[in-house]
């Protein structure tokens, strides 16, 4: 039974793990490399961990029991826990700059390599102590190293959004200040799971999707929960209307229907203006929202607004 789960968990989490790195590739094409490479480098390299660190462990027992003893079998499979900590260490790594980039601050020069050359003398140290003290439940210790940090570092990203407050950021106060809440308590969420859990099936399936769908919480609101302002327009670019329909791949349909929805046409004018049915309309309209990565009339008038374009005479 737990094997069936644990296929369609699997399955779960792929696609979870696709939908994380498709939205933040979309972010940063439609909104800018600067504020949201970062956040594209961290579902990277979360999912690289989560594939590799904890799927690793799932797969490891499931094929390897049968043929390894029980002393190889958990050596090996600490070993391969412990090989996936730097992909997690580079993930806390991009989540801190995505947070300063998001809230319009910038990181100091010296932190990457500051931030890097703390954190693997620290998992050094973790890996002399299990080698060295011949710990017999490593798996224990990277625990509690993973709610450690996990909880520091979702701390320190959520007061970065919060207490950051540039003019330049590219999401409301609002959304900044409900982002810095849920951060910190997904992972508090993923932790208390951990804490309890020893050799428990069922409480590995429980935390492995809050692991996966909880990754995919920031692009995933950043996508359909916010109204953003692309980085290269926060300075009040000006656009022509050229530029922008080469910007979001808009075709020349599309643009007509973007200057009568400017207008304040709505999709009956337009389609008698246009000489098109209401539903070609209403799916021209549909494509022009995901292109632009809006959800509304306003928020698509808002945004051509915001970039100031200038029309053709």
């Amino acid at each position: 039974m737990f094997r069936i789960i644990f296929h369609i968990l699997f399955i779960i989490t792929a696609a979870l793990a696709s939908l994380g790195i498709g939205l933040s590739l979309r972010l940063r094409k439609n909104k800018g490399t600067k504020t949201f490479s970062p956040l594209l480098y961290f579902q990277v390299f979360i999912f690289t961990f989560g594939f590799y660190g904890v799927w690793g462990q799932v797969f490891i027992k499931s094929f390897f029991e049968s043929y390894i003893s029980g002393e190889i079998l958990t050596r090996f499979s600490n070993i391969s826990l412990f090989m996936g900590l730097p992909f997690l260490v580079f993930a806390w790594m991009m989540l801190i700059q995505f947070s300063f980039a998001l809230s319009g601050g910038r990181t100091v020069k010296w932190f990457i390599p500051g931030f890097l050359t703390a954190n693997f003398s620290i998992l050094f140290t973790l890996g002399y102590i299990i080698a060295a003290r011949d710990i017999k439940e490593p798996l224990e210790l990277t625990k509690h190293y993973y709610i450690f940090f996990s909880i520091l570092y979702s701390l320190a990203a959520s007061g970065i959004i919060f207490f950051t407050s540039q003019k330049n950021s590219v999401i409301s106060s609002d959304n900044r200040k409900l982002i810095s809440l849920i951060l910190p308590l997904i992972t508090l969420l993923q932790c208390s799971v951990l804490v309890f859990y020893n050799t428990e099936t069922w409480l590995a399936g429980i935390f492995i999707f809050i692991f996966f769908s909880g990754s995919v919480f920031l692009p995933f609101y950043l996508s359909y929960c916010t109204v953003m302002k692309d980085q290269q327009t926060v300075g009040a670019m000006i656009l022509s209307f050229e530029d922008f329909c080469s910007k979001y791949d808009i075709s020349p349909r599309e643009s007509d229907i973007i200057r009568e929805i400017c207008n304040g046409l709505s999709n009956k004018e337009i389609s008698e203006r246009l000489f098109i049915s209401l539903q070609t309309v209403k799916d021209h309209t549909h494509r022009i929202y995901i292109k632009t990565n809006v959800r509304s009339r306003v928020q698509l008038i808002n945004l051509v607004k915001d970039i100031k374009i200038i029309y053709p005479s």
